[in-house]
């Protein structure tokens, strides 16, 4: 490597292992309480997120060494395993269901979420055609493959259901057939549906219903559909500008739910305060930056589109993570990447890491 990519390469894997090991403490933090009066074991997440970190940085220093276009030749496998088990989160007794969405697959005793690893399986394919056809993507009819591919999987993510992921695909589409060299003319076309689609799926779900009325108002239902929502906004509130420091939480003592994943940024927010929540997406700011810097000096149109995919997904996510957080828009589950409880997201962000790493490696820079 050249020193420039070096750099790059250092800078990245330091960023995830701070996003990491912070993600651990503040896991600790935000459910010691809850799993000890659950399980008896206060460290009972904490473990499953060292071991989800650990199984992240071998696969992430793993994939950095494989060349990423080998990637094209098992594109259609990944694909199809990704249906599988999008598929298999049905079935009952391989499936498992928890608060009436069944979004996990059970292997071997291990849960495995599906939608988390189609993100990513949903970039390799766009950024393949579109690098392969650049001069069918100014057409609808060479727009179709990539839309039937995203169609299938946000069917099969939303019929879980997860709105959120749903949008999360959707977002990490459309910004790739962008920057991939949609006109702009099919870009407000996509856009228009895309928007739509949103109130038809919550007018489709009378739980979806009550969500949106209670992002309106959530002291409509302080004991109801508003609960979370203003517990995650106690949470902040009493952070302050610099928190009431680290494991000293109010909020995780059973009143916000999920507080070690999708709303660990209300604990964050409420321990290390408003400068706290600054820095932690500076720093995510910063990864993303580098990210779309090895996009940039990519080898070939290929690698700059899969690193700008990994790019995309992690600063949606980020982006529709702190919108719920902040009841900037209606609570819907979805993880901080690096962060939040959970092995399959941290496995697989860390994993589409790695193969950024190799882009970098063979950088034209």
């Amino acid at each position: 490597m050249r020193r420039e990519e070096k750099r790059t390469y250092f800078y990245v894997v330091i960023l995830v292992a701070v996003l990491v090991t912070f993600g651990c403490i503040m896991v600790y933090s935000a459910s010691c309480y809850s799993a000890e009066y659950h399980f008896g074991n206060e460290y009972f997440f904490l473990f499953k997120q060292i071991l989800g970190a650990f199984v992240g940085f071998v696969m992430m220093i793993t994939l950095s060494f494989f060349d990423y276009h080998k990637i094209i030749k098992l594109r259609w496998l990944l694909f199809g395993s990704s249906i599988v088990l999008l598929i298999l989160v049905f079935i009952p007794g391989i499936g498992t269901s928890s608060y009436g969405a069944s979004r996990w697959v059970s292997i071997l005793g291990f849960s495995i979420q599906p939608s988390e690893i189609a993100k990513f399986v949903l970039v390799i394919m766009c950024a393949y055609y579109l690098s392969k056809h650049n001069d069918k993507v100014k057409t609808f009819k060479g727009l179709f493959p990539v839309l039937c591919i995203a169609g299938v999987l946000c069917i099969l993510v939303i019929l879980e259901p997860s709105m959120s992921v749903t949008m999360c695909l959707a977002f990490t589409t459309l910004f790739m057939l962008v920057v991939g060299g949609i006109s702009k003319k099919h870009t407000v076309l996509l856009s228009i549906p895309a928007v739509l689609s949103v109130p038809a799926l919550i007018l489709a779900e009378p739980y979806r219903m009550k969500r949106l009325f209670a992002f309106l108002n959530p002291w409509a239902s302080p004991q109801g559909e508003g609960f979370q929502l203003i517990q995650s906004l106690y949470s902040l509130g009493n952070g302050g500008w610099f928190g009431v420091g680290l494991f000293s939480s109010r909020q995780k003592y059973l009143f916000l739910p999920f507080a070690e994943s999708d709303f660990i940024l209300s604990i964050i927010g409420e321990e290390f305060g408003l400068v706290g929540i600054i820095l932690l997406i500076l720093t995510y700011l910063l990864l993303i930056c580098f990210l779309i810097k090895v996009a940039l000096n990519a080898p070939d149109r290929f690698g700059s589109l899969l690193a700008s995919g990994v790019a995309f997904v992690i600063g949606i996510q980020t982006i529709l993570n702190i919108a719920v957080v902040s009841g900037s828009i209606p609570p819907t589950g979805l993880p901080l990447p690096f962060i939040s409880a959970g092995s399959t997201s941290l496995v697989v962000f860390m994993s589409a890491v790695g193969v950024v790493l190799n882009i970098s490696k063979q950088s034209r820079v």
